[in-house]
């Protein structure tokens, strides 16, 4: 991520179901109920930090609390909470201003939904967290059927993605052969 795509990301954004905004601070173990939730969005989303979440405020970090944020170190604390892993990149970026942010980009899931794996401070065992497109943008348990139908619907397509990239072909069904004999080879 460079500075224009940074400046395209946050250009009259307000926090949505894939971007969470977050004033100056080191990295915490308490963001990982935010990328949990991310990694269970479509297309994923970012975590801007260095901007204020409520005022939308470019307050930048300063270099030690851009420096906490190493990714191998968030990759082994978040490891022990993700089920399976989660898959995210860290950016500094330096704006014309000279203010630095952090941007952490998730990636959306590969196969399954990302379910919490152990307790912490701002995490349950068990739970799928979600960022709902419904409602005020946060990262919260998933609430709700909408929410849940959306998490497995794209976890199912993506399951027979890699089902047909591995060979399988669902089988026919008699009334896709009545189809073709109807339409007679058209």
């Amino acid at each position: 991520m460079d500075l224009s795509d940074f400046e395209r990301l946050i250009e009259g954004s307000a926090e949505s179901p894939s971007l969470e905004f977050k004033g100056p601070c080191p990295w915490s173990i308490n963001m990982a109920k935010d990328i949990l939730a991310l990694s269970n969005v479509q297309d994923g989303g970012h975590i801007v930090i260095g901007i204020q979440d409520r005022t939308l405020v470019r307050v930048g970090v300063s270099q030690a609390q851009a420096d906490s944020y190493d990714h191998e170190s968030m990759q082994d604390q978040l490891a022990n909470l993700a089920d399976p892993f989660v898959t995210f990149s860290v950016h500094n970026i330096v704006d014309a201003d000279g203010k630095k942010f952090v941007v952490v980009r998730v990636q959306e899931f590969d196969e399954v939904p990302v379910v919490c794996r152990a307790d912490s401070a701002d995490t349950k065992q068990g739970v799928v967290y979600y960022r709902s497109r419904r409602g005020r943008a946060g990262s919260r348990p998933v609430r709700d059927s909408f929410d849940m139908r959306d998490i497995l619907d794209r976890a199912s397509v993506k399951l027979m993605a890699k089902r047909r990239g591995q060979g399988y072909v669902p089988e026919s069904t008699e009334q896709d052969n009545a189809y073709d004999e109807e339409l007679g080879g058209l």
